[in-house]
C-alpha cells in the first residue's frame, strides 16, 4: 500500500466514512490527518460543476464552461491527437473550477440506435471508441486531475437501467463491450472508473466479482478507484468486497455503518477495506496536488476556438449531389429551420453544460460569406405542425437559389434516462421538407442530432451535412464547411441503416422487464450489416470531401501495413484511412471484417504520402471460451484498407501463426452465428452460445415487491395505495406529454417510473433510509397500517439520530 502509515492512523469508522460521499458531489474529509474532500463533476464534453442546488439530471444550471462537441460527434473526427488536445482543455477548465475527478469519457457501445444516451458515447466499434477515449483521458489527466471512464459495463439502454439484467456471452462481453474499457485503462491510464447501474449475467456490475476482480483488477492490472454511478449501490458490502471503493452520493452514514458492522461480524476482512482506503487516498492526494497553487487562466475565446476546431473536423458530409456544396457567394440562400436561430448543440441529462459562449447560425450569416435573403422558422421545435410557418418558409424558398434547411432531433428526444421511441425525424420537419421540395429542389440539409436517424427523405435533398451535436461553436463550424473555408473530413463512427427494423438488436431492445438478451452476439453495427449482406444507407466510416483521394502500393509485413494516399483533387483535404482485418477460416464464427487501425492524414492537391498503420495485440486476437483467454487462430487473414467499411481500396492477405488453442464451438449448434444473420436467434441457440439456461425475462408478478423492483411494478402490487400511485404517475406522464411539457414527462419516467425502491434511499442523501423504506414496502405489499406505523417509527429514530450527530458536531454531547 502507498499510504500504509495514514491508513494505520484511521479508526474503523473513519475508514468506512471515506467509502461514500460527504454530499452530492464531494467525498468525505478527515481534517486531523490532512485528508481533504475531493470534488467530482460531470464532464464528458464540458465541466458541469454545480455551485448550488446539486442534482444529477442536469435540471439546475452549473458554472459556465466550454461546451465541446459530444463524444458521438468527436468520434467522427477519427483523430486521437485532436481528442487528446480537447481533453487537455477539459482538464484545464476542471482545475480552474477545483474539480478533482471529471466524470468521463463514456465508452459504452452503441448496440442499438435508439439507446437514449448514444450522444454521449463514441461508436459502435470498440477499437475506435477505446483509442479516442484513451486520447481524451491522457489529455484530461495531463493537468494532474483524474478522468473517470464509464459506465462499466454493458450499459446499453436507459429504460430500467438501474435494475435490468444484461445477458451476454463471455466472448461478446470481452470482444465488444469491454475492449474500449481495456484500451482506456491500458493506454489512457484512467485513474478512476465508474461502475454502471445494471446487472451483468445475474449480478450487479459493481458487485460482479468476475468483472471487477478477475478482469479489471487481475487481468488488466487496474490500480485506480471505482466509483458507483449516482445511487448505483445495491449491497454496499458486496460492492466493497468486489472492489468498488467509492459510493456516491452520500447516504448520510447509513452504508458506512453497514461496512463497520460487516467487519465486526467477520463478513468482510478489514484488509479489504484498507486496500480500498489506500486507493481513495492515492486519488485524493494526487489530484488535490494538481489543484494547489495558481489556477490556469481560462481564455474563453481560445477554448471556444478549440471547440470550433474539434467541430470542424467532426462534421460529416453525407451527400453532395451536383456539387451543390460548397456554396459560393453568388448564390442567394434562404435559411430555414428552428435550429438555425437556436442551435441544437448538446444532449440532455447529467452531461448538460452551461456554455461560456454560444454561436447560432442566423447571427453569423453575414460574416460567413453566404448571401442570405432571409430566415424562416419553418417548424415548431417540439413537434406541432404549423401551416403558417410552412407557408412562410416556402415563400422565402421560392426566391432563393439554394435552400439551407436546419433539421434534427430536439433536446427532450435525446436525454439520459430515456430511450428514443423511434428513429425518425419529427413529422412536422418532414412535412416542411416535402413542401419546400415542391417549390425549390436545391436543398441542403444540416442535420443536428446525436444518434442514428432514418432518412426516407434523402432523395429530397441535394446536400446533407451532419453536424451531430457539435458544441457551443458548432454553428460557426458548419457555416465554414458550407462555404468551403473548411473541407469536411469527418467519417461516420456508426452505421446508418435504411430502416431501424434492419438493425441486429431490433427484436431484443430494450429489455422491458427483468432482463435483456444480447442474442446478436458480437454482430453489432457494421459487423452485422457487412457479414449478413444487409444494405445500408451510409456505412461505418463513410464521409465525403470536397476533394478526392487515391490509394496505392499496399505493403504488408508481420508488423503492419504501409500504403500511399494521393490527393487527386484540387482542394487541400484530410483523409481517414481505415484498416480492417478478417479471417478466411470458418472454424470460428466471426464478423467478415473488423476495424483494427486507422490514421488521419492531411494532403495538399496532388500530394502523395506514404502512411503506416501498425498491428498491435488486438489485431488478430479472439476470446476463446474454452481456454478462457485471448487466442490467435492460425489462418490466412484478409488485410483491407478502405475509405469506409464498404469502400475497400486496397486488399492483401497475410498468414498468421496461431496459439494452437482448441476450437471453442460446435458449429452444428450455432448455425445462425456462423451465418452472421443473427436478427432472429432462437432461445435454444442463444442458450448454446451462453452455455446455460437464460433467466426468465419476465417479472414474477406473484412475489412481494422488494428493494430492486421498480415503481413501474406497482401496477400489480398488493397494496391499493401502490396501485393508485402507479396510475397517478402514468396519468401525469400522459398529461404533461399531451400539453407539450415533454421535459416534465421525461423527468417522471427517468426519476420515478423506472426507479427501483432502493433508489428512494440511495438518492435522497439520507432523508429516507433503508429501515424507512422497509415500511414503504410493507405498504406497497398490502400491509398499509403496519407499514405506515413502521415508517413513522423509523423516521422518528432517524430524526433523533441526526439531532445527536448535530449536537456532537457542536461539542454539546
Amino acid at each position: 500500500m502507498k499510504h500504509k502509515d495514514i491508513v494505520k492512523k484511521l479508526t474503523l469508522e473513519e475508514k468506512a466514512s471515506l467509502m461514500s460521499g460527504k454530499d452530492f458531489w464531494q467525498t468525505q474529509n478527515i481534517d486531523r490527518l490532512g485528508i481533504a474532500s475531493i470534488f467530482l463533476a460531470d464532464g464528458p464534453h464540458g465541466v458541469r460543476r454545480q455551485a448550488e442546488a446539486a442534482d444529477h439530471l442536469g435540471l439546475n444550471p452549473s458554472l459556465p464552461a466550454t461546451c465541446f462537441p459530444t463524444a458521438a460527434t468527436v468520434a467522427n473526427s477519427w483523430n486521437e491527437e485532436l481528442v487528446e488536445k480537447m481533453g487537455s482543455h477539459l482538464g484545464m477548465e476542471a482545475v480552474a473550477q477545483n474539480v478533482n475527478v471529471l466524470l468521463g469519457p463514456g465508452v459504452n457501445m452503441k448496440r442499438n440506435p435508439l439507446a437514449g444516451r448514444n450522444f454521449e458515447y463514441f461508436s459502435e466499434d470498440p477499437y475506435l471508441a477505446g483509442k479516442l477515449a484513451a486520447g481524451m483521458i491522457r489529455g484530461i489527466q495531463s493537468q494532474g486531475i483524474a478522468a473517470c471512464v464509464k459506465h462499466f459495463a454493458v450499459n446499453n439502454q436507459e429504460e430500467r437501467r438501474m435494475v435490468i439484467d444484461t445477458i451476454v456471452d463471455e466472448r461478446t462481453l470481452r470482444e465488444i463491450y469491454l475492449t474500449a474499457f481495456e484500451i482506456s485503462i491500458e493506454e489512457g491510464r484512467s485513474k478512476s472508473v465508474m461502475s454502471s447501474y445494471n446487472m451483468l449475467n445475474g449480478a450487479f456490475t459493481n458487485e460482479n466479482l468476475h468483472l471487477m476482480r478477475d478482469i479489471l483488477r487481475k487481468e488488466w492490472g487496474y490500480e485506480g478507484v471505482v466509483v458507483t454511478d449516482w445511487g448505483g449501490s445495491n449491497d454496499r458490502v458486496a460492492g466493497l468486497i468486489a472492489g468498488n471503493e467509492l459510493e456516491m452520493p452520500t447516504t448520510a452514514g447509513e452504508t458506512n455503518a453497514e461496512i463497520v458492522a460487516a467487519i465486526k461480524s467477520g463478513k468482510m476482512k478489514e484488509e479489504i477495506l484498507d486496500e480500498c482506503v489506500d486507493r481513495i487516498l492515492e486519488l485524493n492526494f494526487s489530484t488535490t496536488a494538481a489543484l494547489q497553487g495558481k489556477k490556469p487562466d481560462i481564455e474563453k475565446q481560445v477554448h471556444h476556438h478549440m471547440a470550433q476546431k474539434v467541430a470542424e473536423e467532426s462534421i460529416v458530409l453525407l451527400k453532395n449531389q451536383d456539387q451543390i456544396l460548397p456554396i459560393s457567394q453568388e448564390k442567394k440562400v434562404a435559411v430555414i429551420g428552428d435550429f438555425a436561430q437556436a442551435a441544437r448543440y448538446q444532449g440532455a441529462g447529467s452531461s448538460i453544460v452551461n456554455p461560456t459562449i454560444l454561436d447560432h447560425t442566423v447571427p453569423n450569416l453575414v460574416q460567413s460569406g453566404l448571401t442570405s435573403i432571409g430566415f424562416a422558422q419553418g417548424f415548431n421545435r417540439y413537434g406541432r405542425r404549423s401551416n403558417s410557418k410552412i407557408k412562410e418558409a416556402c415563400a422565402l424558398a421560392e426566391k432563393a437559389d439554394i435552400v439551407l434547411l436546419y433539421i434534427g432531433l430536439d433536446e427532450v428526444t435525446e436525454a439520459e434516462g430515456l430511450d428514443r421511441q423511434n428513429a425518425q425525424i419529427p413529422a412536422n420537419q418532414i412535412e416542411l421538407l416535402d413542401a419546400l421540395y415542391q417549390v425549390n429542389p436545391n436543398i441542403v440539409a444540416v442535420l443536428s442530432c446525436g444518434a442514428v436517424v432514418e432518412m426516407p427523405w434523402i432523395n429530397q435533398v441535394k446536400g446533407l451535412v451532419h453536424a451531430y451535436l457539435s458544441g457551443q461553436a458548432g454553428a460557426k463550424a458548419v457555416l465554414r464547411v458550407l462555404t468551403g473555408e473548411v473541407n469536411p473530413s469527418g467519417k461516420l463512427a456508426e452505421t446508418y441503416p435504411l430502416r431501424y427494423e434492419d438493425t441486429p438488436s431490433y427484436y431484443h431492445f430494450p429489455g422491458k422487464e427483468a432482463s435483456v438478451e444480447y442474442r446478436e452476439g458480437p454482430y453489432i453495427g457494421y459487423r452485422y450489416f457487412d457479414t449478413a449482406g444487409v444494405d445500408v444507407l451510409f456505412p461505418f466510416g463513410y464521409g465525403l470531401s470536397y476533394t478526392s483521394f487515391e490509394y496505392a502500393n499496399l505493403q504488408i509485413t508481420k508488423q503492419g501495413v504501409s500504403f500511399e494516399i494521393t490527393n487527386s483533387g484540387k482542394v487541400t483535404g484530410m483523409e481517414v484511412a481505415q484498416l480492417y482485418v478478417g479471417s478466411q477460416s470458418d472454424h470460428i464464427f466471426r464478423p467478415r471484417k473488423e476495424l483494427k487501425g486507422f490514421i488521419k492524414v492531411q494532403l495538399q492537391p496532388g500530394e502523395t504520402k506514404t502512411v503506416s498503420i501498425p498491428f498491435d495485440n488486438k489485431t488478430f486476437r479472439y476470446f476463446n471460451v474454452k481456454t478462457n483467454q485471448w487466442e490467435i487462430e492460425e489462418a490466412n487473414y484478409d488485410i483491407l484498407i478502405g475509405q469506409s467499411s464498404r469502400d475497400i481500396c486496397l486488399r492483401g492477405v497475410l498468414f498468421v501463426e496461431g496459439t494452437g488453442a482448441p476450437f471453442p464451438y460446435d458449429a452444428d449448434k450455432l448455425p445462425t452465428y456462423y451465418s452472421g444473420k443473427v436478427q432472429k436467434v432462437s432461445q435454444a441457440e442463444f442458450e448454446s452460445l451462453i452455455g446455460r439456461k437464460a433467466p426468465n425475462a419476465r417479472w414474477d408478478r406473484t412475489q412481494r415487491l422488494g428493494y430492486n423492483d421498480t415503481i413501474a411494478q406497482c401496477q400489480y402490487a398488493k397494496g391499493w395505495l401502490a396501485r393508485f400511485a402507479y396510475h397517478t404517475i402514468t396519468f401525469a406522464h400522459w398529461f404533461f406529454k399531451k400539453i407539450g411539457k415533454r421535459s416534465m414527462a421525461n423527468l417522471i419516467m427517468m426519476s420515478i417510473y423506472h426507479m427501483p425502491f432502493r433508489g428512494v434511499a440511495r438518492m435522497t442523501g439520507g432523508v429516507i433510509n433503508m429501515p424507512m423504506l422497509d415500511g414503504i414496502l410493507q405498504m406497497v405489499n398490502g400491509q398499509f397500517f403496519k407499514g405506515f406505523s413502521h415508517l413513522l417509527r423509523e423516521r422518528k429514530k432517524l430524526k433523533v439520530a441526526k439531532g445527536r450527530m448535530v449536537r456532537a458536531a457542536k461539542g454539546e454531547v
